[in-house]
């Protein structure tokens, strides 16, 4: 019995010596993977320009200037610039007519309009009719683009072909190639700011050759800016 007993023990020591022994299976080294960020930035000119335009009604030597004269002044007006009417409604917040103040036994009013145009040069255009008309109370209330959601789609794509750019010629200086894409992450669109008009004066020269001074109105652009982080891994 005792030789049976230390048979069976040298057994399971010479086992298990064999194996510890033998090569132990290791994890699989991670793979190799490149992190970068592609930018991308565009400028564009505004081609919606709304201005904001309220017409009141007002006493010229004690004869009343009612707000249909006016309406219909300033349509024919716009119409002589070449702006279409389709482009002139009644502002959303006002959008009948408002009591200003009682003048005697009459009620003064005043009613609010959105115009909109495409150019800078069109809007100079129109405030010099509103000029005319005496019509003082006018302003740029915003400006847009109106291709803004696929101008930014665009510059997106070309955020994220710059990740790959950039990527492609930083592992080529180390001799590796750019694998397959394993985490893209777009990064929140910052908007866009409110872009106001920016007055250019410009020198003109008169008939006489004396040098004049001529406001031109022209607007800041607005401003794309996209980023994407974009993950590679190695070949």
């Amino acid at each position: 019995m005792k030789k049976i007993t230390v048979l069976i023990t040298i057994g399971i020591l010479f086992t298990g010596l064999y194996s510890f022994a033998q090569p132990q299976s290791l994890p699989p080294a991670p793979p190799s993977y490149i992190e970068v960020t592609g930018t991308a930035e565009e400028e564009v000119v505004p081609d919606e320009i709304f201005i904001t335009i309220t017409l009141k009604e007002r006493y010229v030597n004690k004869d009343k200037i009612t707000i249909e004269t006016q309406e219909t002044q300033m349509k024919n007006a716009l119409k002589s610039i070449g702006v279409d009417l389709k482009n002139l409604y009644l502002s959303d917040v006002n959008s009948d007519y408002v009591k200003v103040r009682r003048q005697k036994k009459d009620m003064l009013t005043k009613k609010e309009y959105v115009l909109k145009v495409g150019t800078a040069a069109t809007v100079g255009q129109v405030f010099q009719e509103l000029d005319k008309m005496d019509i003082t109370d006018g302003f740029i209330s915003r400006v847009h683009h109106s291709k803004l959601d696929s101008l930014k789609k665009e510059n997106r794509i070309k955020a994220i072909k710059s990740a790959k750019e950039k990527a492609t010629y930083l592992l080529a200086a180390l001799g590796e190639q750019v694998g397959k894409v394993l985490v893209v992450t777009d990064s929140p669109d910052p908007g866009t700011q409110p872009y106001y008009p920016m007055p250019r004066v410009m020198a003109m020269v008169a008939a006489d050759g004396v040098p004049e001074q001529k406001e031109e109105i022209e607007f800041q652009k607005i401003k794309l800016t996209s980023s994407i982080f974009v993950k590679f891994a190695v070949k």
